[in-house]
Formats: C-alpha cells, structure tokens, sequence
C-alpha cells in the first residue's frame, strides 16, 4: 500500500493521533504526515503511505492557506486559547482601519520568531518539552513568507483572517504578533487549514469515511503517486535503461534539469530527477 491520503483532521487530536488511527485503520505502519497542526486546529493533513512516505518533504514545502480566529485583549503562553492568560488590556478604538495598517507589516517576506509551545528542536530538546517544565529559551528569527492576508470579518475586539503563507509559518506567532503592535494583545481562537498546494479542504476525507471505505474494501481514499505529482511526464525505452533506473543507476537522456514522471510506454517506473543529461530515480526508490 502506498500513496497519498487528504485528511480533514478534527479538532482535539494531534497529528499524530491522526496516523495511529491511520496504522491501526490501514494496517500499514509506514505512514507519515507533512506538516504538523495543532489539536486545536482543523483541516487539510496530508498524510503519505508506504514509500511516498519519502516523499514528505516536497509536499511540506508547498504553499498552505487557513483561515483563523483570534481575539484582541489578551494573550496566553501558547498563543492560543488553550494556554493560561498571562496579560490582559482593555480593547478601545481599534478599528478595522487600524487593523489593516497593521497587517500590511506581515505581507510578503518577514522573518518569525517560532513559539515556545512548538515541535521545534534546539540541542535536540523539543521547545514545547522546555516549556512545560517553565524554561523559555531566545529562538531565532526565520524567514517565512506571506502570500496574501486579508480581513474576513471584525467587530473591534474578535476577527477572522484568511492567509496563503510559506513553509514553517506559525499563525500562531503572526497573530500575536499583531497583537503586540495593536498593543492590546492577541490570541487565536480557532484555526482551519482549507489548503495544502493543490490539495483543499473540500476533497478531504474524515477518518471516519475512511474506515468505512475501508470496510467496503475501498481505498479509492488514496492518491497514487503519479497522479499527485504533476510533473512532467518522459518515457525510457531499452531493457538495458529500465534495468538501471529501477537499480537506482543514472540513465543518460537528453531532457531539460528537472522532476518527472518516468514511464516505459504508458507503465509508470517511478519519479526521477534530470541533471546534467543524467536521469536518476527521486527519493520514490
């Protein structure tokens, strides 16, 4: 079994918790996740199977867009609305005006400094391990960016936004960010990931959907790997090249430097990567 499932996780799992299901549901241990959400957070997980488990980090560096929630006049050690209040400030005359004049600071290319609370490893200590035992440690800023943010509503204290960011964004950081120089505090209430490159919200599966396709011994759930990578497709030919490509081996080729799908005639052999005229297999193998 191998591939890749869109799940719309639910809120109060960890991700996780979503494979455990998954292993237990599929009776395949070689499964894992591309992006991490919070239990907190709802949405687009995407979830590889067997060898495309290889495959994660391509998929994890694909843009994401959420939609989230968050409250003015307060904010937690988490950032979110399941951590303890440690601040709060009275919410007067911020407008929706205001609000956009701060939001136009976090579009395009920032950099962010990552939460405490986060899976983030530093001399091989999980930051969410260090936090709990009350140790807060100076975390580096990184460069992310934010392809579109925009307002959805807002009624002066409580607000939802819709944005399209990069790899190793944390909505989290960016709304307690704009609480600070809101200077009244922000804190996520609610969050839902509605995308993951091509991959929307829409034509995810609940678990619950797929355990009973599953029952039906259905696994139409799962994506194959050469439908989900839409690379270009080039073709070999000769016993000899297919012998080497399936070895793992370099097949000469005059094509552009770049991804593909590789086939023999219309049978699909596997992802591959061209440098310098040389065809190679791509991570798959």
């Amino acid at each position: 079994m191998e591939g890749i499932i869109v799940i719309d996780k639910p809120k109060g799992i960890t991700s996780f918790d979503v494979i455990r299901v998954l292993r237990k549901t599929l009776k395949e241990k070689r499964i894992g996740h591309t992006g991490t959400l919070d239990p907190l957070a709802t949405g687009v997980l995407i979830i590889c199977i067997g060898r495309a488990t290889k495959l994660a980090q391509d998929i994890e560096g694909f843009k994401k867009r959420y939609v989230a929630d968050f409250e003015l006049g307060y904010k937690t050690d988490t950032y979110d609305i399941e951590g303890k209040i440690i601040a709060e400030k009275k919410v007067e005359n911020i407008t929706k005006e205001l609000l956009e004049e701060v939001l136009e600071k976090y579009r395009g290319e920032i950099e962010q400094i990552p939460p405490m609370y986060s899976a983030i490893k530093i001399n091989g200590e999980k930051l969410y391990d260090l936090a709990r035992k009350g140790i807060e440690i100076e975390r580096k800023a990184r460069k992310i960016e934010i392809f579109e943010l925009k307002i959805i509503e807002f009624d002066g204290k409580k607000c939802k936004i819709e944005c399209e960011v990069s790899k190793g964004t944390y909505i989290r950081s960016l709304i307690y960010d704009i609480g600070e120089d809101l200077g009244v505090y922000a804190t996520m209430t609610g969050l839902r990931r509605v995308s993951v490159g091509d991959e929307n919200v829409e034509r995810a599966y609940s678990l619950n959907e797929i355990e009973m396709m599953k029952e039906k011994e259905s696994l139409n759930f799962i994506t194959p790997i050469e439908k989900y990578f839409r690379y270009p497709k080039i073709y070999i030919d000769g016993e000899k090249d297919i012998k080497l490509f399936l070895n793992g081996q370099r097949v000469k080729i005059k094509k552009e430097s770049g991804k593909y799908r590789v086939y023999e005639n219309e049978r699909f052999l596997g992802l591959g990567e061209v440098q310098k005229g040389l065809l190679k297999g791509y991570k798959y193998y």
